[in-house]
C-alpha cells in the first residue's frame, strides 16, 4: 500500500465486539435490550461499508484477560481489525508477563483500564506497578484512558510520570452534554489541562452522542467538537464510533455524518487525519 493510500484510508478507532454469553461484562445486562446479544465484524461491516471506514480498533469491554483473548482471537480471523486495545490487571505482579503475551500477537496496539468505573478516582496515580508500564513502553505498546473530568488530575500525574508512554483520552472525557450549560465545566477546563500535555498524549472524538439528550443535532455536539479542535488541533483527535453502545443514543451513519459536517471547515489532510492517519500513527497500524 503506498503512501498516499493509507492517508486516505479510513479507521473507526473506538468500538467494541462481544458475546454476553461470555459472562464477564458485568455491566451488560438483559435490561440493555439495544445491546444485549452479539456483535460481531459481520455486523459492523455494512456500516463500514456505507460509511468508507476500511478498519476499526476493537476496543475491551470487560475488565478480563479472556475477553482480551476473545477479541484477538477475532482479530486473527479478521482483516477488517486493524488493532485491539485489550485489559490487563496492571496492579498485578503477573502483569509485566501478561503484556509480554498479549504482545506476541501483532494486532495487540494498547491495554485499558477501566477507569471511569473504579471506586478509587486516583487509582491510576498510585495502584498500576512500574515494571507492567515500563513494559508497554518498551513493547511500543500504547494506553487508553478511560476517563470523566473528575480523573483529569490523576491523568496529568501518570502521564508526568511517564512521559514515554503513548496516551489516548477515551470519548473526549465523556463530557455531561445532556446536561447542558451545567455540565461544561469542570470538564472544559479538563480537555484544556489534558492538551496541554506533551503530544503523546492524544484525544478521541467519540462517544459524545452517548453523553447527549435523545434526539441530538449537529447543533448540539458542535460546541464540544469545537473546544477538543480548539485545544487538541486536528493532528491530536481521532474519531471513533464507540458502535454498539452508541446505539443506545444514535446510530453509525448519523455519527460519522456529525463528526465529519463539523469538521468540514479542515483542511483535506486534517480530516484525513482525524479519520485514519492519527489512529494509524499512534496505534501503530
Amino acid at each position: 500500500m503506498n503512501t498516499q493510500t493509507q492517508t486516505q484510508t479510513h479507521i473507526d478507532a473506538h468500538q467494541h465486539y462481544w458475546d454476553p454469553a461470555r459472562g464477564d461484562y458485568g455491566w451488560l445486562t438483559p435490561e440493555m435490550k439495544p445491546l444485549y446479544r452479539v456483535f460481531d465484524p459481520d455486523d459492523l461491516a455494512p456500516l463500514r461499508k456505507a460509511t468508507g471506514i476500511a478498519r476499526t480498533v476493537v476496543v475491551q469491554a470487560a475488565p478480563t484477560v479472556d475477553e482480551t483473548r476473545y477479541l484477538l482471537d477475532l482479530a486473527r480471523a479478521d482483516d477488517s481489525i486493524a488493532g485491539v486495545v485489550g485489559w490487563v490487571p496492571l496492579d498485578s505482579i503477573d502483569a509485566a508477563s501478561i503484556i509480554d503475551e498479549f504482545a506476541r500477537e501483532p494486532k495487540f496496539k494498547a491495554v485499558r483500564p477501566m477507569l471511569q468505573d473504579l471506586p478509587d478516582d486516583a487509582w491510576i496515580e498510585h495502584a498500576p506497578r512500574a515494571d507492567a508500564v515500563e513494559r508497554l513502553i518498551d513493547l511500543d505498546l500504547a494506553f487508553d484512558a478511560l476517563i470523566f473530568a473528575r480523573h483529569v488530575p490523576s491523568i496529568v500525574t501518570f502521564a508526568g510520570r511517564y512521559p514515554k508512554l503513548r496516551i489516548v483520552v477515551d470519548h473526549g472525557a465523556k463530557p455531561p452534554i445532556r446536561d447542558g450549560a451545567e455540565g461544561w465545566q469542570p470538564w472544559a477546563d479538563g480537555i484544556a489541562q489534558l492538551a496541554a500535555l506533551p503530544q503523546n498524549l492524544r484525544c478521541k472524538l467519540s462517544g459524545l452522542a452517548t453523553e447527549s439528550k435523545e434526539n441530538w443535532r449537529d447543533e448540539t455536539l458542535r460546541p464540544y467538537v469545537a473546544h477538543l479542535l480548539e485545544h487538541f488541533g486536528p493532528q491530536r483527535l481521532m474519531w471513533g464510533s464507540d458502535w454498539p453502545v452508541l446505539n443506545l443514543n444514535g446510530n453509525y451513519r448519523d455519527w460519522h455524518a456529525t463528526v465529519q459536517n463539523l469538521t468540514s471547515h479542515l483542511e483535506k489532510a486534517d480530516q484525513d487525519a482525524i479519520f485514519g492517519g492519527n489512529a494509524r500513527a499512534f496505534y501503530r497500524i
